[in-house]
């Protein structure tokens, strides 16, 4: 049968401005009339080229070597084609083409590079490439238009297209390091890149607080119930290398590596003559650093990136390098080495140096090294970057290149940090409008990033729902670098209208709690969960572990939260804007309940418990002040209550699909005709925070009675 989510009525673009596919071809011309598959097609492949994965000309550094077989493509679009349509092709070696067959073929054509395809649908739908990369992507092409051909989509419109991206890495990036993801997130978001053209993913594998690649011969680096095993990559890349994305490396050093510097002892604020916190960033130890000035320091780096460097085949392995803090250079034992060694002179030459050192390792791999940008700005007389060294610009706008004398990606405008302090999210309509691709020789591409500060242990799906569309503006632009034919909003109805690709497999989401609460802060002290270093200063982010669940959260780095006498233990104060919790849930579908403990110490025109991108519930809503609850974009909601103030409180909601009770203290106080999704996202926005205690804040996906809201204590 064709797949479920294509059921229903369905109203292509029009096919002759804008081809129903993401990403927009380079290059479409559309012809009258539509080619059916039926039955009798079949996917026919040159006996010659049953084994090879490219021609000459299809072979280059970026994005690396094609790695699927044009048998193995054609067996995997017989599968594809039977899920979309319900049809079964047989898979031929030779033969001559009917008009409802498929043929692939590797042609030497130099115009369309490595990744580039030519697309016939005229009948037969004739798919050319010199690798197997063009080929998947115009079999990609193929079927989302099957897929946007209601109602059994099993025809194609007719056309003809010579279609190559404008540029050649085109990379979405997830910070694993901080967040550890299910690996089943990882393969469905590995099929939506395949589908979308995209063709990097870099996992940025180690941060301060965590290391996720799990080694016997680094025991107690990572947790192996938080990390991937050598076995795990493997599976991962061979999965990758079947939708003709490559799983780029990243591990974080000599900055970001408190978990590294810890599990061996070589961060600057180890050992006699360590630095001190005035030698880093104020939220951080020196720990924070790798020792660049020791050379068991500098062994264990080189052992640790020899290492990795192994596990994979990607063509750039990244280090890391930035945000080195220009105060280190005051440290004393900075100082000393500077001074007596020959060859560095400035803290700049010293990373560099470092810098070097790590690249020789790499490149011994076959690899090239990636650095994000930073380093530039160090004054740096005796040592240079070596030139082959990538640098992933996050600075500037992505549009032309910034780092002279090396090869760049740019990151920068497209970085999605959804938590209520950084607040970044991709400006789709600038990156859809706006922004150009850059296809300056030393541009090799672009990336979406994503980073998880602050929100350590969110659900997948809640940064999924934040980088969905930015990643298909980004496939849409850096394959095609021409003007946009439409608008954002048409864009997305074209996105919609393709729907996920054959074989994604549901969102994992947490199962419902039917009988006891789903989560429960209490705001007492304890310490992060296991596979997870804490790299903070002493009195910088503090932890809310979730003893009824597995959704715990941290502060912020500025204007914490203070930690206060509760109702029973503690209680955490809020008094700003920037004061908050970072959870990164997803939103739970009514019927549930929340509970909280609240003593409001200040009114103001918005207070906000909790948040998520939907809504939120508010302590003082919007215009009236009285608790409520908002449907962003749609309402506002107020109960007929206001809290007092300097007096503990227990609040509690009560939603069932279209309702919801407030009770004050176990009475009841109010009903609305109304309700919302829980939102879990966090503790207050970055505009609305409280003014108050918080103590022993608890959910329920139940709707409880008021006979069990009045137990309550």
């Amino acid at each position: 049968m064709p797949i479920a989510h294509a059921e229903g009525p369905q109203v292509p673009p029009p096919e002759a401005v804008v081809p129903a596919v993401v990403p927009r071809p380079a290059d479409w011309t559309a012809l009258p009339g539509r080619t059916e598959l039926t039955h009798r097609t079949r996917i026919l492949i040159d006996p010659r080229q049953t084994s090879a994965t490219a021609l000459p000309s299809g072979r280059a550094e970026l994005p690396g070597p094609a790695r699927q077989s044009v048998r193995g493509l054609a067996s995997q679009l017989r599968t594809e084609i039977e899920q979309v349509t319900g049809l079964t092709p047989r898979v031929v070696t030779g033969g001559r083409p009917d008009r409802h067959d498929i043929t692939l073929t590797l042609t030497p054509g130099r115009t369309l590079g490595p990744e580039g395809y030519g697309l016939d649908s005229t009948g037969p739908v004739r798919v050319t490439a010199a690798s197997t990369h063009g080929l998947y992507y115009g079999t990609r092409t193929l079927l989302q238009l099957l897929r946007g051909t209601a109602p059994d989509h099993r025809a194609v419109p007719r056309a003809r297209s010579a279609d190559r991206p404008a540029q050649a890495v085109r990379m979405v990036h997830l910070d694993a390091g901080r967040k550890f993801w299910r690996i089943p997130y990882l393969k469905n978001l590995v099929r939506r890149m395949g589908d979308q053209k995209l063709n990097t993913l870099f996992l940025h594998l180690s941060e301060s607080e965590g290391f996720r690649l799990d080694s016997p011969r680094f025991p107690g680096l990572a947790d192996p119930d938080h990390s991937y095993s050598r076995a795990d990559i493997e599976d991962l890349k061979a999965f990758a290398a079947r939708h003709h994305v490559q799983v780029m490396p990243g591990l974080e050093l000599p900055g970001h590596a408190t978990v590294i510097s810890e599990a061996f002892g070589i961060g600057f604020g180890s050992g006699p003559g360590a630095c001190t916190a005035a030698h880093t960033h104020s939220h951080l130890t020196p720990d924070w650093i790798i020792d660049m000035t020791s050379e068991k320091a500098i062994s264990k780096s080189k052992e640790i990136v020899d290492e990795f460097a192994g596990w994979f085949d990607a063509p750039l392995f990244s280090i890391g390098a930035e945000e080195v803090p220009g105060q280190l250079a005051e440290c004393p034992r900075v100082k000393e080495h500077l001074a007596a060694a020959p060859d560095v002179s400035t803290l700049g030459d010293l990373l560099n140096r470092y810098i070097n050192t790590l690249d020789d390792v790499v490149t011994s791999h076959g690899r090239r090294t990636a650095v994000y940008n930073g380093s530039e700005h160090l004054a740096a007389p005796q040592q240079r970057v070596h030139t082959p060294v990538v640098f992933l610009t996050w600075e500037g706008t992505g549009a032309e290149p910034a780092i002279p004398g090396h090869d760049e990606i740019a990151i920068g405008p497209f970085y999605n940090t959804p938590n209520n302090y950084h607040h970044k999210y991709p400006d789709e309509p600038w990156m859809y409008d706006s922004w150009a691709p850059s296809t300056a020789p030393d541009m090799l591409g672009s990336g979406v990033v994503n980073w998880a500060d602050y929100n350590f242990w969110a659900d997948d799906e809640y940064f999924e729902q934040h980088l969905a569309g930015a990643r298909a503006v980004l496939a849409d632009r850096a394959w095609n670098g021409s003007p946009t034919p439409d608008t954002l909003t048409d864009f997305h109805a074209r996105v919609e209208h393709v729907g996920d690709p054959p074989g994604t497999t549901p969102a994992w989401t947490r199962p419902r709690v039917e009988d006891r609460p789903s989560h429960h802060w209490t705001f007492d002290d304890a310490s992060y969960p296991k596979g997870w270093t804490y790299a903070g200063s002493p009195g910088n982010t503090i932890f809310a572990a979730d003893v009824a669940g597995d959704l715990p959260g941290t502060s912020y780095i500025i204007d914490n939260p203070t930690p206060v006498p509760g109702v029973r233990g503690q209680a955490w104060r809020f008094d700003s804007d920037r004061d908050g919790v970072g959870f990164g849930g997803v939103d739970v579908a009514e019927p549930w309940t929340v509970s909280v403990r609240v003593r409001a110490t200040a009114r103001t025109a918005d207070q906000v418990l909790l948040s998520s991108k939907a809504g939120a519930l508010k302590l003082m809503q919007h215009g009236t002040g009285r608790v409520g609850f908002t449907r962003y974009g749609e309402a506002d909601f107020s109960f007929s209550y206001a809290l007092p103030l300097d007096r503990w409180v227990r609040l509690t909601w009560v939603a069932s699909p279209g309702r919801t009770v407030l009770y004050a203290d176990g009475e009841r106080v109010g009903a609305v005709p109304a309700s919302v999704p829980l939102p879990l996202r966090s503790i207050g926005t970055e505009r609305a925070g409280l003014r108050g205690d918080l103590d022993d804040l608890v959910t329920w996906d139940v709707a409880l009675a008021g006979s069990a809201v009045a137990r309550l204590r």
